[in-house]
């Protein structure tokens, strides 16, 4: 697998050129996310499943449990 090149900072990262945030790149049909201070390790998805998980952060929702109950 290759490593995508267009790699983007998160923007509640703080703009700074420091190694405390997430990073995102997009090839084709995949996501890829890292750590910063672990660039070379990744996760790689695609949007449906991503977009199911943010909506889960989100909401204050994962896997239907709500983590207040």
């Amino acid at each position: 697998m290759t490593t995508p090149d267009n790699w983007q900072k998160s923007s509640f990262s703080g703009g700074a050129d420091g190694n405390n945030c997430v990073e995102v790149a997009t090839e084709a049909h995949t996501v890829h996310l890292r750590e910063s201070d672990a660039p070379s390790t990744h996760l790689v998805t695609t949007p449906t499943p991503l977009a199911h998980l943010l909506h889960g952060i989100r909401s204050g929702k994962l896997g239907g449990v709500h983590p207040c109950e």
